[in-house]
Protein backbone atom coordinates (compact mmCIF):
# COMPACT_ATOMS: atom_id res chain seq x y z
CA UNK A 1 0.00 0.00 0.00
CA UNK A 2 2.49 2.86 -1.28
CA UNK A 3 0.10 5.65 -0.36
CA UNK A 4 0.01 4.51 3.15
CA UNK A 5 3.74 4.52 3.19
CA UNK A 6 3.77 8.00 1.85
CA UNK A 7 1.80 9.73 4.48
CA UNK A 8 3.61 8.06 7.36
CA UNK A 9 6.98 8.92 5.86
CA UNK A 10 5.42 12.20 5.76
CA UNK A 11 4.11 12.48 9.02
CA UNK A 12 7.81 11.37 10.34
CA UNK A 13 9.21 14.39 8.50
CA UNK A 14 6.96 16.93 10.18
CA UNK A 15 7.78 15.25 13.52
CA UNK A 16 11.30 15.68 13.17
CA UNK A 17 11.05 19.45 11.64
CA UNK A 18 9.04 20.11 14.60
CA UNK A 19 11.58 18.71 17.04
CA UNK A 20 14.41 20.81 15.52
CA UNK A 21 12.39 23.98 15.80
CA UNK A 22 11.88 23.31 19.33
CA UNK A 23 15.21 22.51 20.46
CA UNK A 24 16.10 25.97 18.77
CA UNK A 25 13.55 27.93 20.11
CA UNK A 26 14.87 26.22 23.66
CA UNK A 27 18.46 26.80 22.87
CA UNK A 28 17.72 30.60 22.04
CA UNK A 29 15.80 31.11 24.81
CA UNK A 30 17.25 29.48 27.55
CA UNK A 31 16.75 32.16 30.58
CA UNK A 32 12.95 31.34 30.25
CA UNK A 33 11.75 27.80 31.89
CA UNK A 34 8.39 26.96 32.73
CA UNK A 35 7.06 23.82 34.84
CA UNK A 36 4.18 22.18 33.92
CA UNK A 37 2.45 19.85 35.97
CA UNK A 38 -0.26 17.76 35.94
CA UNK A 39 -2.12 16.41 39.22
CA UNK A 40 -4.97 14.22 40.28
CA UNK A 41 -6.83 12.94 42.72
CA UNK A 42 -9.56 9.64 42.51
CA UNK A 43 -11.55 7.82 44.39
CA UNK A 44 -12.49 4.57 43.46
CA UNK A 45 -15.29 3.37 45.88
CA UNK A 46 -16.14 -0.32 46.61
CA UNK A 47 -17.69 -2.20 44.60
CA UNK A 48 -19.64 -5.53 45.61
CA UNK A 49 -20.86 -8.15 43.00
CA UNK A 50 -23.91 -9.97 43.91
CA UNK A 51 -26.10 -12.11 41.26
CA UNK A 52 -28.31 -14.41 43.03
CA UNK A 53 -31.89 -16.29 43.82
CA UNK A 54 -34.52 -15.14 46.22
CA UNK A 55 -38.46 -15.45 46.82
CA UNK A 56 -39.23 -18.99 45.31
CA UNK A 57 -42.70 -19.55 45.03
CA UNK A 58 -44.82 -22.36 43.94
CA UNK A 59 -47.27 -21.96 41.27
CA UNK A 60 -48.28 -25.68 40.48
CA UNK A 61 -47.54 -28.85 41.70
CA UNK A 62 -49.13 -31.74 41.31
CA UNK A 63 -45.52 -33.94 41.50
CA UNK A 64 -46.07 -33.36 45.97
CA UNK A 65 -42.59 -31.84 45.96
CA UNK A 66 -40.62 -29.60 47.96
CA UNK A 67 -40.12 -26.27 47.41
CA UNK A 68 -37.11 -25.87 45.77
CA UNK A 69 -33.62 -25.55 47.31
CA UNK A 70 -31.46 -22.75 47.35
CA UNK A 71 -27.60 -23.79 48.10
CA UNK A 72 -23.98 -21.99 47.55
CA UNK A 73 -24.77 -18.25 48.74
CA UNK A 74 -28.28 -18.58 46.59
CA UNK A 75 -26.91 -19.01 43.48
CA UNK A 76 -28.20 -22.88 43.13
CA UNK A 77 -31.58 -24.14 43.10
CA UNK A 78 -32.83 -27.32 43.46
CA UNK A 79 -36.00 -29.65 42.58
CA UNK A 80 -36.33 -33.12 42.70
CA UNK A 81 -40.08 -33.41 41.94
CA UNK A 82 -41.93 -37.07 40.74
CA UNK A 83 -43.76 -36.90 37.68
CA UNK A 84 -46.02 -39.90 38.19
CA UNK A 85 -48.93 -39.91 35.69
CA UNK A 86 -49.56 -37.62 32.52
CA UNK A 87 -50.42 -34.36 33.09
CA UNK A 88 -48.54 -33.71 36.96
CA UNK A 89 -46.59 -30.81 36.65
CA UNK A 90 -43.83 -28.68 38.81
CA UNK A 91 -43.75 -25.23 38.52
CA UNK A 92 -42.30 -22.49 40.22
CA UNK A 93 -41.05 -18.64 39.72
CA UNK A 94 -38.33 -17.35 41.36
CA UNK A 95 -36.04 -13.49 41.28
CA UNK A 96 -32.68 -13.61 39.86
CA UNK A 97 -31.39 -10.56 42.04
CA UNK A 98 -28.78 -8.21 41.58
CA UNK A 99 -27.83 -6.63 45.35
CA UNK A 100 -24.23 -5.95 44.14
CA UNK A 101 -23.06 -2.18 43.19
CA UNK A 102 -22.14 -3.23 39.67
CA UNK A 103 -24.61 -3.89 36.50
CA UNK A 104 -24.77 -7.65 35.48
CA UNK A 105 -25.41 -8.89 31.91
CA UNK A 106 -26.06 -12.43 30.94
CA UNK A 107 -23.15 -13.91 28.94
CA UNK A 108 -24.27 -17.28 28.29
CA UNK A 109 -27.63 -19.69 29.31
CA UNK A 110 -26.63 -23.53 29.09
CA UNK A 111 -30.06 -25.64 29.24
CA UNK A 112 -29.87 -29.23 29.02
CA UNK A 113 -31.03 -30.48 26.12
CA UNK A 114 -33.79 -33.50 25.97
CA UNK A 115 -33.59 -36.34 23.65
CA UNK A 116 -36.29 -36.06 20.90
CA UNK A 117 -37.81 -39.57 22.47
CA UNK A 118 -38.10 -37.43 25.95
CA UNK A 119 -39.44 -34.03 24.48
CA UNK A 120 -42.63 -36.64 23.54
CA UNK A 121 -43.45 -36.26 26.93
CA UNK A 122 -41.60 -34.04 29.07
CA UNK A 123 -41.69 -30.56 28.89
CA UNK A 124 -39.30 -28.74 30.49
CA UNK A 125 -39.13 -24.36 30.35
CA UNK A 126 -36.77 -21.61 32.05
CA UNK A 127 -38.03 -18.17 30.77
CA UNK A 128 -38.90 -14.79 32.21
CA UNK A 129 -42.24 -15.44 34.18
CA UNK A 130 -43.79 -13.95 30.83
CA UNK A 131 -42.60 -16.43 28.84
CA UNK A 132 -39.98 -14.73 27.20
CA UNK A 133 -36.27 -16.52 26.73
CA UNK A 134 -33.31 -15.38 28.68
CA UNK A 135 -31.00 -13.94 26.17
CA UNK A 136 -27.56 -13.52 26.06
CA UNK A 137 -26.96 -9.41 26.92
CA UNK A 138 -29.97 -9.35 28.66
CA UNK A 139 -29.31 -6.45 31.98
CA UNK A 140 -29.89 -6.76 35.19
CA UNK A 141 -29.00 -3.31 36.56
CA UNK A 142 -27.59 -2.75 39.88
CA UNK A 143 -30.04 -2.92 42.57
CA UNK A 144 -33.27 -4.64 40.36
CA UNK A 145 -34.24 -8.29 40.16
CA UNK A 146 -36.10 -9.92 37.19
CA UNK A 147 -38.55 -12.63 37.62
CA UNK A 148 -37.89 -16.03 36.49
CA UNK A 149 -40.46 -19.46 35.80
CA UNK A 150 -39.46 -22.50 36.02
CA UNK A 151 -41.38 -25.15 34.79
CA UNK A 152 -41.18 -29.22 34.33
CA UNK A 153 -44.45 -31.28 33.04
CA UNK A 154 -45.52 -33.90 31.83
CA UNK A 155 -47.34 -34.30 28.90
CA UNK A 156 -50.92 -35.18 28.79
CA UNK A 157 -52.20 -35.10 25.83
CA UNK A 158 -49.55 -37.87 24.45
CA UNK A 159 -50.16 -41.23 22.67
CA UNK A 160 -49.40 -44.76 23.80
CA UNK A 161 -46.71 -45.08 22.31
CA UNK A 162 -44.96 -42.04 23.73
CA UNK A 163 -45.22 -43.13 27.11
CA UNK A 164 -41.33 -44.03 28.68
CA UNK A 165 -41.02 -47.89 28.71
CA UNK A 166 -39.32 -47.79 32.20
CA UNK A 167 -38.91 -45.63 35.11
CA UNK A 168 -36.39 -42.37 33.99
CA UNK A 169 -34.67 -40.45 36.17
CA UNK A 170 -33.66 -37.12 34.20
CA UNK A 171 -30.93 -34.79 35.08
CA UNK A 172 -32.28 -31.33 33.81
CA UNK A 173 -30.16 -28.08 34.42
CA UNK A 174 -30.26 -24.75 33.30
CA UNK A 175 -26.70 -22.15 33.48
CA UNK A 176 -27.22 -18.50 33.28
CA UNK A 177 -23.47 -16.81 34.17
CA UNK A 178 -23.95 -12.88 34.54
CA UNK A 179 -20.96 -11.09 33.64
CA UNK A 180 -20.37 -7.20 34.41
CA UNK A 181 -22.70 -5.10 31.89
CA UNK A 182 -21.14 -3.50 29.06
CA UNK A 183 -22.24 -1.65 25.76
CA UNK A 184 -22.97 -4.81 24.47
CA UNK A 185 -26.18 -4.72 27.55
CA UNK A 186 -30.01 -5.03 26.13
CA UNK A 187 -33.04 -3.55 28.44
CA UNK A 188 -35.46 -6.04 29.35
CA UNK A 189 -39.25 -5.53 29.24
CA UNK A 190 -41.60 -7.77 30.80
CA UNK A 191 -45.29 -7.36 29.79
CA UNK A 192 -48.13 -9.50 28.42
CA UNK A 193 -50.60 -8.84 25.48
CA UNK A 194 -54.27 -8.31 26.64
CA UNK A 195 -55.23 -7.42 23.61
CA UNK A 196 -54.37 -10.96 21.72
CA UNK A 197 -54.40 -13.22 24.44
CA UNK A 198 -57.55 -15.28 24.52
CA UNK A 199 -59.18 -15.64 27.58
CA UNK A 200 -57.95 -19.18 28.64
CA UNK A 201 -54.68 -17.53 28.26
CA UNK A 202 -55.39 -14.84 30.43
CA UNK A 203 -56.97 -16.23 33.13
CA UNK A 204 -53.71 -19.07 33.44
CA UNK A 205 -51.99 -15.90 33.66
CA UNK A 206 -53.80 -14.43 36.18
CA UNK A 207 -53.75 -17.83 38.30
CA UNK A 208 -50.11 -17.72 38.10
CA UNK A 209 -50.20 -14.48 39.95
CA UNK A 210 -48.93 -12.67 36.52
CA UNK A 211 -51.85 -10.26 36.66
CA UNK A 212 -49.75 -7.74 36.89
CA UNK A 213 -47.68 -8.10 33.89
CA UNK A 214 -50.94 -6.64 31.91
CA UNK A 215 -50.37 -3.31 31.33
CA UNK A 216 -53.62 -1.22 33.27
CA UNK A 217 -56.14 0.28 31.10
CA UNK A 218 -55.18 -2.52 27.92
CA UNK A 219 -58.24 -3.11 26.32
CA UNK A 220 -60.18 -5.78 24.74
CA UNK A 221 -62.80 -6.51 22.35
CA UNK A 222 -66.27 -8.55 24.16
CA UNK A 223 -69.08 -9.92 21.74
CA UNK A 224 -72.47 -9.07 23.48
CA UNK A 225 -74.52 -10.52 20.84
CA UNK A 226 -77.55 -8.11 20.07
CA UNK A 227 -76.28 -5.61 22.84
CA UNK A 228 -73.16 -5.48 19.92
CA UNK A 229 -69.39 -5.30 20.57
CA UNK A 230 -68.13 -3.63 23.50
CA UNK A 231 -64.81 -3.31 25.18
CA UNK A 232 -63.54 -4.28 28.57
CA UNK A 233 -59.81 -3.11 29.79
CA UNK A 234 -57.85 -3.70 32.43
CA UNK A 235 -58.74 -1.67 35.40
CA UNK A 236 -56.93 -3.02 38.54
CA UNK A 237 -54.04 -5.75 39.07
CA UNK A 238 -53.10 -5.26 43.01
CA UNK A 239 -54.56 -6.89 45.93
CA UNK A 240 -52.96 -5.12 48.82
CA UNK A 241 -53.05 -5.52 52.77
CA UNK A 242 -56.56 -3.49 53.48
CA UNK A 243 -58.20 -6.34 50.78
CA UNK A 244 -57.13 -9.28 52.90
CA UNK A 245 -59.81 -7.93 55.55
CA UNK A 246 -62.47 -9.83 56.19
CA UNK A 247 -65.05 -7.01 55.97
CA UNK A 248 -63.53 -5.10 53.03
CA UNK A 249 -65.38 -4.94 49.47
CA UNK A 250 -63.01 -7.22 46.79
CA UNK A 251 -64.35 -5.11 44.19
CA UNK A 252 -61.68 -2.90 43.57
CA UNK A 253 -58.36 -5.85 44.67
CA UNK A 254 -57.14 -8.52 42.49
CA UNK A 255 -57.67 -8.69 38.28
CA UNK A 256 -60.49 -6.62 37.60
CA UNK A 257 -61.98 -5.66 34.42
CA UNK A 258 -64.82 -3.22 33.52
CA UNK A 259 -66.18 -2.60 30.44
CA UNK A 260 -65.08 1.22 28.76
CA UNK A 261 -68.15 1.90 27.37
CA UNK A 262 -71.94 2.69 28.35
CA UNK A 263 -73.14 -1.02 27.51
CA UNK A 264 -77.03 0.14 27.64
CA UNK A 265 -79.51 1.69 29.10
CA UNK A 266 -81.06 0.34 32.61
CA UNK A 267 -82.94 1.66 35.49
CA UNK A 268 -81.64 1.06 38.64
CA UNK A 269 -85.11 -0.15 40.53
CA UNK A 270 -88.57 -0.64 39.52
CA UNK A 271 -89.45 1.52 42.74
CA UNK A 272 -88.46 4.35 43.95
CA UNK A 273 -86.69 3.80 46.93
CA UNK A 274 -82.91 3.03 47.60
CA UNK A 275 -84.23 0.35 50.57
CA UNK A 276 -81.96 -2.89 50.58
CA UNK A 277 -79.26 -0.98 48.64
CA UNK A 278 -77.39 -2.73 45.49
CA UNK A 279 -78.68 -6.30 46.30
CA UNK A 280 -82.06 -5.78 45.92
CA UNK A 281 -82.05 -3.54 42.90
CA UNK A 282 -83.42 -4.61 39.22
CA UNK A 283 -80.25 -4.16 38.16
CA UNK A 284 -78.25 -6.06 40.29
CA UNK A 285 -81.00 -9.28 39.30
CA UNK A 286 -80.38 -8.44 35.47
CA UNK A 287 -76.64 -8.15 35.68
CA UNK A 288 -76.12 -11.06 37.33
CA UNK A 289 -78.14 -13.33 35.19
CA UNK A 290 -79.28 -12.29 31.84
CA UNK A 291 -76.10 -9.91 30.83
CA UNK A 292 -73.69 -12.51 32.82
CA UNK A 293 -75.30 -15.06 30.52
CA UNK A 294 -74.91 -12.96 27.12
CA UNK A 295 -71.15 -12.79 28.08
CA UNK A 296 -68.76 -15.25 25.08
CA UNK A 297 -68.66 -18.27 27.16
CA UNK A 298 -64.82 -18.54 27.79
CA UNK A 299 -65.13 -15.38 29.73
CA UNK A 300 -68.09 -16.34 30.97
CA UNK A 301 -66.93 -19.57 32.67
CA UNK A 302 -64.04 -17.70 34.22
CA UNK A 303 -65.21 -14.99 36.32
CA UNK A 304 -65.08 -15.33 39.76
CA UNK A 305 -67.38 -14.57 42.45
CA UNK A 306 -66.60 -11.28 44.66
CA UNK A 307 -67.75 -9.88 48.19
CA UNK A 308 -69.05 -6.89 47.25
CA UNK A 309 -69.98 -4.09 49.77
CA UNK A 310 -72.31 -1.31 49.38
CA UNK A 311 -73.42 2.02 50.64
CA UNK A 312 -76.74 2.64 52.32
CA UNK A 313 -79.68 5.23 51.92
CA UNK A 314 -81.82 7.14 54.69
CA UNK A 315 -83.97 4.11 55.12
CA UNK A 316 -81.65 1.88 56.23
CA UNK A 317 -78.97 1.56 58.83
CA UNK A 318 -75.88 -0.63 57.50
CA UNK A 319 -73.87 -1.46 54.67
CA UNK A 320 -74.92 -4.01 52.16
CA UNK A 321 -73.53 -7.24 51.17
CA UNK A 322 -73.59 -9.70 48.13
CA UNK A 323 -71.83 -12.06 46.28
CA UNK A 324 -71.13 -11.10 42.69
CA UNK A 325 -70.17 -12.33 39.34
CA UNK A 326 -71.15 -8.62 37.58
CA UNK A 327 -71.43 -5.51 40.27
CA UNK A 328 -71.36 -2.19 39.54
CA UNK A 329 -68.38 0.04 40.69
CA UNK A 330 -68.80 2.76 44.02
CA UNK A 331 -67.82 6.37 43.72
CA UNK A 332 -64.58 5.72 45.96
CA UNK A 333 -63.74 3.00 43.21
CA UNK A 334 -63.44 5.41 40.22
CA UNK A 335 -63.07 8.95 42.16
CA UNK A 336 -60.89 8.17 44.86
CA UNK A 337 -62.78 9.93 47.56
CA UNK A 338 -64.44 9.14 50.33
CA UNK A 339 -67.92 11.15 50.10
CA UNK A 340 -69.55 11.18 53.38
CA UNK A 341 -72.90 10.09 51.60
CA UNK A 342 -71.45 6.79 50.34
CA UNK A 343 -71.21 4.86 54.09
CA UNK A 344 -69.15 2.37 52.06
CA UNK A 345 -66.28 4.19 50.96
CA UNK A 346 -64.02 3.53 53.29
CA UNK A 347 -64.71 -0.32 52.62
CA UNK A 348 -63.02 -0.31 49.31
CA UNK A 349 -60.37 1.46 47.13
CA UNK A 350 -59.66 3.44 44.02
CA UNK A 351 -59.22 1.04 41.29
CA UNK A 352 -55.43 1.09 39.76
CA UNK A 353 -56.41 2.32 36.98
CA UNK A 354 -58.35 5.26 38.08
CA UNK A 355 -55.57 6.20 40.32
CA UNK A 356 -52.58 5.92 37.37
CA UNK A 357 -54.35 8.27 35.14
CA UNK A 358 -54.78 11.14 37.92
CA UNK A 359 -58.81 10.70 38.51
CA UNK A 360 -60.39 12.62 41.39
CA UNK A 361 -63.64 13.98 42.03
CA UNK A 362 -62.24 17.62 41.06
CA UNK A 363 -60.22 16.12 37.90
CA UNK A 364 -62.63 13.26 36.52
CA UNK A 365 -62.92 14.02 32.78
CA UNK A 366 -60.84 10.62 32.12
CA UNK A 367 -64.13 9.22 34.23
CA UNK A 368 -66.40 9.97 31.86
CA UNK A 369 -68.16 7.53 29.34
CA UNK A 370 -70.03 7.28 26.08
CA UNK A 371 -72.59 5.25 24.93
CA UNK A 372 -73.31 3.24 21.11
CA UNK A 373 -73.85 6.19 19.44
CA UNK A 374 -70.73 8.10 21.32
CA UNK A 375 -72.68 10.35 23.09
CA UNK A 376 -71.33 11.54 26.39
CA UNK A 377 -73.90 10.17 29.16
CA UNK A 378 -74.30 9.59 32.89
CA UNK A 379 -73.54 6.17 34.12
CA UNK A 380 -74.89 4.00 37.06
CA UNK A 381 -72.42 3.19 40.79
CA UNK A 382 -74.02 0.59 43.11
CA UNK A 383 -73.50 3.71 45.80
CA UNK A 384 -76.91 4.59 47.30
CA UNK A 385 -77.00 8.18 48.70
CA UNK A 386 -77.53 8.60 52.21
CA UNK A 387 -79.24 11.93 52.02
CA UNK A 388 -82.47 10.30 51.11
CA UNK A 389 -84.06 7.16 50.81
CA UNK A 390 -84.52 7.33 47.19
CA UNK A 391 -81.32 7.95 45.18
CA UNK A 392 -78.07 6.84 43.66
CA UNK A 393 -75.00 8.02 42.57
CA UNK A 394 -73.56 7.84 39.01
CA UNK A 395 -70.89 9.67 37.01
CA UNK A 396 -71.99 12.08 35.54
CA UNK A 397 -71.67 13.95 31.73
CA UNK A 398 -70.62 17.31 30.71
CA UNK A 399 -69.37 19.30 33.95
CA UNK A 400 -70.46 17.55 36.77
CA UNK A 401 -68.40 14.68 38.05
CA UNK A 402 -70.47 12.67 40.22
CA UNK A 403 -74.65 12.83 40.26
CA UNK A 404 -77.42 11.30 42.16
CA UNK A 405 -80.75 9.84 40.38
CA UNK A 406 -83.62 8.32 41.16
CA UNK A 407 -83.55 4.50 41.03
CA UNK A 408 -86.28 4.35 38.31
CA UNK A 409 -83.52 6.65 35.54
CA UNK A 410 -82.83 4.88 32.53
CA UNK A 411 -79.26 5.52 32.55
CA UNK A 412 -75.87 4.22 31.33
CA UNK A 413 -75.51 0.97 32.79
CA UNK A 414 -71.34 -0.16 32.84
CA UNK A 415 -70.20 -3.21 35.51
CA UNK A 416 -66.88 -4.78 36.06
CA UNK A 417 -66.17 -7.93 36.98
CA UNK A 418 -62.98 -10.06 38.58
CA UNK A 419 -61.68 -13.00 36.54
CA UNK A 420 -59.14 -15.92 37.80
Amino acid sequence: MPRYRHKSKLFENNYLIIFFLIICVSAGYAYITSTIEITGLTHLPKNTWDVHFENVKILSNTASSQLPTLTNNDTVATFTPVLNIPGDQYIFTMDIVNDGTIDAMVSEVVKTSLTAIQEKYTDFNVNYITGQEINQNDVLKAGESIPIMVGLIYKKDIGLDDLPESDENLSLSVSIDYVQADTNANSVTLGLNFENDSWDKIVENVRFGLGSYYELGATKEVDLGELGVHTVRVANTSTPDECLSSSFSQTACGFVLEFTDIVKSEEMNFSNTSSGGWPKTQLHTYANSEFLNILPKDLQKNIIDTYVVSGYGYSDFHNHTSTDKIYLLSTNEVLGGRLSDDKAASQTRQLDYYKSIGVSESNYLLAKKHDSSNIESAWWLRSASYKDSSSYYAIGSGSTSIITYNPTSSIGFSPAFRIG
